[in-house]
């Protein structure tokens, strides 16, 4: 399943992703801090997305209540859901 989050509360815009059988298989954020944004979404690829939403769910940006770590997992939960 592909899908566009659009993200709230951070630098990037929204993140495109993938997920096949409960596999991450891509991850784009658009926006945000390039260096970061993809490492994380190289770290991310390959991995089951429950894995990644209990890593990265509630991880905070300069007291945002929320990060784009924080909002790629809430994308992955969506996605699940769907």
């Amino acid at each position: 399943m592909k899908m566009k989050y659009k993200t709230s509360r951070t630098c990037s815009r929204a993140i495109e992703l993938e997920v096949e059988d409960g596999i991450v298989k891509s991850v784009r954020f658009d926006g945000g801090c390039m260096g970061n944004t993809n490492g994380i979404a190289s770290l991310v690829e390959g991995m089951p997305a429950e894995e990644v939403i209990k890593r990265l769910k509630g991880i905070d940006c300069n007291g945002r209540g929320t990060s784009c770590p924080d909002q790629l997992a809430k994308a992955l939960e969506k996605a699940l859901q769907e």
